[in-house]
């Protein structure tokens, strides 16, 4: 039973749609309590950072509790930005902070050319994989994925995927049992059906 968290930062219809297509049974847990049910835990999210102060410190306490039980965590766009330790994008909410970083905005030109770039980065772009994963296992170099959003994180430990708009970033992060998307699976076609299949792979 997959936890989808509500913190009033996205559309979670077409998560709980994509997750539902794939063959999970997913639920909204109405408080941090409502996690111990959870055999694993999605963070999703749009929007600002600043979102993210939702999750205090009781929903901190149960998400590390499903952690150290073995059950894993997904997050999703902001979701993947909350992973880290923070944003410059709200200077005064800390992340997660399971991953090292600090997520900064995209660049409005392209270093070398000066070129102007678009801010946000919204539509489709590639992957890339400094490594394998367990998380991108059947997804070629160069699939493409689908963007909304004006941050990102840094190249981190576990980052096992990466995209480039002004410089590289983090498209996904693994380690351990704490994962991290950047991009949105539920858009992203048959390459967001076989990442999540993977994750969900890592809980059966």
């Amino acid at each position: 039973m997959i936890a989808l968290v509500d913190y009033g930062a996205g559309n979670l219809t077409s998560v709980r749609k994509v997750l539902g297509a794939v063959g999970a049974q997913v639920y909204t847990p109405v408080g941090p309590e409502d996690l111990a049910r959870a055999t694993g835990v999605i963070v999703p999210g749009v929007g600002h950072f600043e979102s993210t102060r939702s999750l205090g410190q009781p929903w901190r306490h149960a998400i590390l509790e499903r952690l150290e039980q073995g059950r894993p965590l997904l997050g999703i766009c902001v979701g993947l930005q909350w992973l880290f330790e923070g944003s410059t994008e709200a200077p005064g909410v800390s992340g997660f902070g399971v991953c090292r970083g600090t997520c900064d905005r995209l660049p409005d030109a392209q270093p070398g050319t000066g070129a102007r770039l678009k801010v946000p980065h919204m539509g489709w772009d590639t992957l890339a994989f400094p490594r394998p994963s367990r998380l991108f296992d059947g997804v070629a170099a160069g699939s493409y994925v689908y963007y909304a959003h004006s941050f990102a994180a840094p190249l981190a430990r576990g980052t096992v995927a990466t995209s480039s708009y002004g410089g590289e970033f983090t498209a996904g992060v693994e380690d351990g049992l704490v994962s991290g998307l950047q991009f949105h699976p539920e858009l992203s076609g048959k390459v967001g059906l076989q990442v999540l299949r993977n994750w969900l792979g890592a809980i059966r």
